[in-house]
């Protein structure tokens, strides 16, 4: 057997910052293990993230990588505005006025950035500040620009901290005017994933996705449904219909619904996206005390690996990265914890829910079906498809293979996004020659790059003839000679 490059299955993605814009240590990051670099639209300005995609197009060049982008939007997120000396102290059982009108906050008035609360909220309902380290209720409103609330469990209130009312229907639309903004930013940058927060329905995905065809009909950008609201978890299934990808935003969704739900929605999610072929991420606190400190606790450890046998396709860091000590030790640490993991056969193949194909895409389903099972039973290192769409790298990693899934694509910008999905690499490939050759080609690649060797079996897939790009209706077994 000769050396080879061995890549984890479980995608990281880590969010850019302060701490991380550098092209030295960009580059020091994707060295680590990044895959996908997540770009905060709710912190940092165009011209400094413009510098930042920049670096990273130096790094893949530099590295031959396919870093993937993904843009991840505000959305209608609530917040506390200015408050008087940095903080003031919220004590159990005083009364906190919420008034719509800028002021600078302090101990018995405060100004939100929602216009609407007032006529959104009514008595009763819980108002949570700070992912819920705070807690009020709501006494009364006007209706118009004020709201009165009782403080149930007191502590600082510090300036610009969220607002969660998990028990209220806001009126915000899922897209702000800063949004659209930031999403006429990304779709020009050719951003390769956009996350829309706080989605609430199916129809909130419908809504970018027109955007993004209308801004460019042949926009290759697609869309990941961050799910945090109770609302959409219990429109999961039409939003997986619509959606290209979900995110498991565990932070305030552990504050909108009972935090000992999250666990349990975090499995279901996971189990519906790979029934559906569609890459979900686990986000938000999971290497956290790494920020600061040199390793992660063993509690971050295993919710890393858990997530990873749950078969995840990514899991994120978001400040451990952004403005952490040192980001491409966290990067590090993580790909261990994923690499110990991924030795283990049973997260390989395990059991998946039937699902029915839709009639144009039946052939192609069960060619990539058919490859990953026989691919178990002759034990090949390999599965190798070319596409042009990308589809069959989404349904092939979503069996969870354990032979690696290596794609070949003329497309560039299917080659980024794929940096998202399990157990996936990409190559650039556009030589316009017959299937055989071709077959022939990508094999003396893969052996020159040191990732097949000598008797190992290969599964080939592929659309014949190669030359019209259609759905792939071709398997082919081989031994590497």
């Amino acid at each position: 057997m000769s050396t080879r490059i061995q890549y984890n299955r479980t995608k990281i993605v880590a969010t850019l910052g302060p701490a991380s814009s550098s092209p030295e240590i960009l580059e020091e990051m994707v060295k680590a293990g990044a895959d996908v670099f997540r770009i905060n639209f709710s912190h940092g300005d165009y011209s400094a993230v413009e510098e930042q995609l920049a670096n990273i197009a130096a790094v893949n060049r530099k590295l031959g990588t396919h870093t993937a982008l993904l843009g991840d939007l505000q959305g209608p997120k609530l917040r506390i505005g200015e408050v008087e000396n940095n903080g003031v102290q919220l004590v159990e059982g005083a009364q906190l006025y919420f008034t719509t009108e800028k002021m600078i906050g302090n101990a018995s008035k405060v100004y939100i950035t929602y216009p609407q609360f007032p006529r959104d909220v009514k008595a009763g309902e819980n108002i949570l500040i700070d992912d819920g380290k705070l807690v009020l209720r709501v006494d009364s409103t006007n209706g118009k620009d004020e709201v009165v609330a009782t403080v149930l469990h007191g502590g600082i209130l510090s300036s610009k901290k969220g607002v969660n009312l998990p028990n209220t229907k806001i009126s915000l639309p899922c897209l702000t005017e800063k949004d659209l903004k930031d999403l006429e930013f990304a779709l020009k940058h050719k951003f390769d994933w956009i996350g829309l927060s706080f989605v609430r329905s199916a129809a909130d995905i419908i809504e970018l996705k027109g955007i993004i065809r209308n801004y460019d009909s042949g926009c290759k950008s697609k869309v990941i449904a961050k799910i945090e609201k109770p609302e959409a978890v219990a429109d999961i299934d039409s939003i997986l219909a619509e959606t290209d990808a979900i995110m498991v935003a565990r932070g305030d969704l552990g504050v909108e619904v009972p935090m000992q739900r999250v666990p349990v929605i975090q499995k279901m999610l996971v189990k519906k996206c790979r029934a559906a072929s569609k890459p979900v991420i686990i986000a938000t606190q999971m290497m956290e005390s790494m920020i600061t400190n040199i390793s992660p606790t063993r509690a971050e450890v295993s919710d890393v690996a858990n997530s990873v046998m749950d078969g995840a396709d990514a899991v994120m860091l978001s400040g451990e990265t952004s403005v952490g000590k040192h980001p491409h030790k966290v990067i590090g640490a993580m790909s261990k914890i994923i690499a110990q993991v991924e030795e283990e056969s049973d997260i390989y193949y395990s059991a998946m829910s039937d699902r029915v194909s839709a009639p144009e895409r039946y052939l192609s389903d069960q060619i990539c079906y058919a490859a990953t099972q026989l691919s178990k039973q002759v034990d090949a290192s390999a599965i190798i498809t070319m596409t042009h769409s990308g589809y069959t790298a989404f349904k092939v990693s979503s069996y969870r293979p354990k032979a690696n899934v290596f794609v070949f694509t003329e497309n560039y910008s299917i080659l980024t996004q794929l940096s998202l999905v399990w157990g996936v690499r990409g190559f650039y490939y556009n030589k316009d020659i017959s299937t055989d050759h071709t077959i022939a080609d990508i094999k003396f690649i893969l052996k020159k790059e040191g990732l097949i060797a000598k008797d190992e079996f290969i599964i080939n897939i592929a659309s014949i003839p190669i030359s019209e790009k259609g759905k792939t209706n071709m398997i082919k077994l081989t031994q590497v000679e």
